[in-house]
């Protein structure tokens, strides 16, 4: 996306790349450093057994990796990380809704009633996704983050006016 949408050189746009390359990889071992760390220490101290894992430790071990790696530092690599976390959450949380014995209305979805969610889940969360990015795109353009809000004027905006080949299938702007 660098390359695509920022301006400047070759070599400054892959320092930029190079650079957020670092820091994703950096975030991504500190935190799991810091899960793994605290998952051996809860083990160890489990009331129900020394070397047992507790059914809430991995919650806890992520909350205080998610919070001393992500949660302190708002920066757009960590942004972007915990966005693309959140979406997948959602999804797999999305998929356990309609799974059965998951909760205490999953009795009331019925086999059929499940082939149905699972079949027009993804189009409806697509066009839904869509919708509103667009919508927000259009009445609340500052309210996106500054680098999706970027790429959407160059593609949707900047097109509007064009002069020549270059500028209008090449690079605008």
């Amino acid at each position: 996306m660098i390359f695509l949408f920022r301006s400047g050189t070759f070599r400054e746009k892959a320092k930029l790349v190079l650079k957020a390359t670092r820091q994703h990889a950096r975030n991504l071992a500190t935190f799991a450093f810091i899960y793994k760390s605290s998952m051996l220490v809860l083990r160890n101290v489990n009331p129900s057994g020394v070397g047992k894992e507790g059914r809430f430790d991995s919650f806890f071990a992520g909350l205080l990796g998610g919070y001393a790696v992500f949660g302190r530092n708002k920066t757009s690599i960590t942004q972007q990380i915990v966005i693309y976390i959140f979406a997948r959450v959602l999804l797999a949380l999305a998929k356990l809704s309609v799974q059965p014995n998951m909760h205490p209305l999953s009795s009331l979805i019925t086999p059929g009633t499940r082939a149905d969610i699972e079949k027009h889940a993804w189009p409806v969360f697509a066009s839904v996704s869509w919708a509103m990015v667009m919508y927000l795109f259009r009445w609340h353009p500052d309210a996106l983050m500054s680098s999706l809000k970027s790429s959407m004027v160059y593609i949707y905006s900047d097109c509007d006016h064009w002069d020549s080949f270059r500028n209008f299938m090449i690079h605008n702007k």
